[in-house]
């Protein structure tokens, strides 16, 4: 059995670990998990706050404008990672980087207790700007811990970190869920920002277990480099700030002036992101062939990430208006059916991360587009599942919530087989040039894939029928059919990396 939190002789910083990984990695852990306690508590009420009636305390908003809002929103938090992965990369390093996000993410936490519209939005852009910085270089932090990029260990040790995430996503809407929808909303916003300062005191007690990698800044940026960034976002920012201020004062201005731009911002960034680093000449050879092979990764993500987004959107709406509320005659608030995945991450991932070591050990682990090809056909059955739970709610009828435990499970399963690989892969095969951004770009994944969902919002499709699920499912499935049939052509652009 590994050691846990032991020393040998040879002093801390060599001998103490973590289940049998480096020190650091349980610093890690607790910071990112009182920071995903924050962010999925706010998240699980998050539509359920918008939809709720002004006279309940809600913002009284259309079903379909707070999925749009949210998904949007989330989209944001991911695409924001890759600014924040530039900014570990370029000016703070990501020791640096992290610690002030995590101070940017409690003001916005906080900002949501405020009682008031403006200051709810101001706090979300606050989030979603932390949020995006923290998420790029605390993972990346994960991976200066395992210097060799084949350590078997390495998929384990990023396992274990995801358990963080689970464990905070699992604890925040029983606690903070329950408080914001029984008690007070705002209340429950202001727990959300307690837990993410519980996160930066273990963070910063924590500073001398990490690696000295994570304080480096790999590619520094020089003075006069940063001036002409800083002078063209002030211009772009007042070109922004005028355009707004004409709409606004023609009295044109409503949402949809904020969620058609992010949302095909969120679309284009993207793929504009892939093909510049794709193209850049200071990268090897073996990097550039590594890069063809991640885009393949990287659409199987978004369209993974699409379907499994909507936990927190059109699921907790059918969990709202369809699902009944009671179990073996326990009654419970909706927003407690997003504490089911993160509950059966806890109860899996260990037996993944067995699982995978063990079957290395073997010379029988499945590649990675295997699990990737896994993931995609499961997230698709999934919706199969709720297509047909949709289709047994028909006119005032509830379905039973074993519907939605069944269909969290489905995904989790797939989850697993893609979240904490992916992560690990884009370490793997990340250009050095690029270390941070990379998993930024990995983040881009969600954003595409929000983005998507988003735009069918504003366009008008209804989510609360079988056609919603049924052609999402479909698409998920034959794109998992599609990679494990082109695996062999796509993983000698590996360049080595398994």
């Amino acid at each position: 059995m590994a050691s846990s939190l032991t020393k040998d002789p040879a002093g801390l910083a060599a001998g103490k670990t973590f289940l049998g990984h480096p020190r650091g990695l349980a610093n890690l852990f607790m910071t990112e998990m009182w920071e995903r306690y924050s962010f999925y508590g706010m998240r699980a009420l998050l539509v359920l706050y918008l939809a709720t009636n002004v006279a309940d305390g809600g913002l009284g908003m259309k079903d379909a404008t707070a999925v749009a809002i949210y998904s949007v929103y989330n989209a944001m938090v991911y695409l924001l990672a890759l600014p924040g992965g530039w900014l570990g990369d370029r000016v703070w390093g990501a020791r640096k980087a992290t610690a002030v996000a995590g101070v940017v993410i409690m003001a916005g936490h906080f900002m949501l207790a405020v009682p008031a519209e403006i200051s709810f939005f101001i706090g979300l852009a606050f989030i979603a700007a932390g949020s995006g910085v923290l998420k790029a270089n605390i993972s990346t932090m994960v991976g200066h811990l395992y210097p060799d990029k084949n350590d078997p260990r390495r998929d384990g040790g990023f396992t274990i970190f995801y358990m963080g995430i689970n464990l905070g996503a699992f604890v925040a809407p029983l606690t903070i869920g329950w408080v914001g929808q029984k008690v007070s909303w705002h209340l429950g916003f202001a727990m959300a920002g307690v837990g993410m300062a519980i996160g930066l005191l273990f963070y910063f007690l924590g500073f001398r277990h990490l690696s000295e990698e994570s304080s480096r800044v790999p590619d520094p940026l020089p003075t006069a480099e940063r001036t002409a960034i800083v002078r063209k976002a002030l211009i772009w920012l007042a070109v922004a700030a005028a355009a707004y201020a004409v709409v606004g004062l023609s009295g044109a201005f409503g949402i949809d002036w904020v969620l058609w731009p992010l949302t095909i911002l969120g679309l284009v960034l993207p793929a504009w992101y892939l093909i510049r680093i794709k193209r850049d000449k200071d990268l090897s050879q073996v990097e550039q062939s590594r890069m063809s092979g991640y885009i393949w990764f990287f659409v199987a993500a978004a369209v993974f990430w699409a379907i499994y987004d909507q936990t927190g959107s059109t699921l907790s709406l059918f969990a709202k208006n369809d699902t009944q509320s009671t179990l073996f005659g326990f009654g419970f608030p909706e927003s407690w059916f997003q504490s089911l995945n993160p509950l059966f991450v806890m109860a899996l991932a260990p037996l993944f991360a067995w699982l995978w070591v063990a079957l290395f050990r073997r010379g029988k682990e499945p590649s990675t587009l295997s699990k990737f090809a896994s993931a995609l056909v499961l997230i698709g059955g999934s919706f199969g599942v709720m297509m047909i739970a949709q289709g047994m709610a028909a006119g005032d009828a509830k379905v039973s919530p074993m519907w939605l435990v069944g269909v969290y499970f489905i995904q989790t399963v797939g989850e697993l087989c893609l979240s904490p690989v992916g992560l690990s892969l884009t370490t793997k095969l990340a250009p050095e040039k690029y270390a941070s951004q990379m998993m930024g770009v990995w983040f881009l994944a969600v954003t595409a894939g929000d983005s998507v969902i988003a735009l069918l919002q504003l366009i008008g499709a209804p989510t609360d029928t079988q056609a919603w699920f049924a052609s999402q499912g479909i698409v998920a499935a034959l794109a998992g059919v599609a990679i494990f049939a082109w695996r062999r052509k796509v993983k000698p652009l590996m360049g080595g990396v398994h």
